[in-house]
């Protein structure tokens, strides 16, 4: 999610911490958008202008800026792919309707897996603990047999609760993603 990129946009044009992130997804506006449910266009407006009444003033796009930043760490793909076979990979990420097309056209890594949830597409977002359930299913797995991996706490806890292992993994906090799916057994193809 490229945090440091929020958080320097913050501290750029004197924010509050976490504004830029809290505004576009700590709103009801998401928790629908998320799941399919309104206009993506109007949830951005509508998160801007929640910025700008933080800051008192006209800003420019901030949260376009940050999205731009978001890209897909190198390691990690490689990774992924010396993962499958023999493993099964899947994103289950809660985004807006347009994740599918994201992966497919613009940043073309959506053959390095095995599915991609998002939860606008099946109207249900983490930590619902049925989404979980709902990626086990789709991969033919029992939640017992998956590790999951995610950076809010929320969505790890969920996880557990439905029977799988969960990880939590922070880029900006140094964590190694191999080195963390190794102690939970996971490991890749030389």
């Amino acid at each position: 999610m490229r945090w440091d990129v929020a958080r320097t946009l913050c501290e750029q044009h004197g924010l509050p911490r976490s504004s830029v992130f809290e505004t576009l997804y700590k709103s009801d506006t998401w928790r629908d958008i998320e799941r399919g449910i309104g206009d993506p266009a109007a949830w951005k407006v509508r998160a801007h202008a929640d910025l700008e009444a933080r800051a008192g003033r006209p800003l420019p796009a901030l949260h376009d800026e940050w999205r731009r930043s978001q890209r897909p760490i190198a390691a990690n793909l490689e990774l992924v792919a010396r993962l499958r076979p023999p493993y099964k990979v899947s994103v289950l990420s809660n985004a807006d309707i347009s994740l599918r097309g994201r992966l497919e056209d613009e940043l073309r890594i959506h053959h390095l897996f095995d599915d991609i949830i998002s939860s606008a597409e099946v109207g249900m977002a983490k930590p619902e603990p049925e989404i979980f359930r709902l990626a086990a299913g789709r991969l033919g797995l029992d939640p017992a047999e998956c590790v999951f991996v995610d950076d809010w706490d929320p969505n790890i806890e969920a996880a557990k609760a439905v029977g799988m292992t969960a990880i939590r993994y922070q880029l900006d906090k140094g964590d190694d993603l191999a080195a963390l799916l190794a102690g939970a057994g996971v490991r890749p193809r030389a």
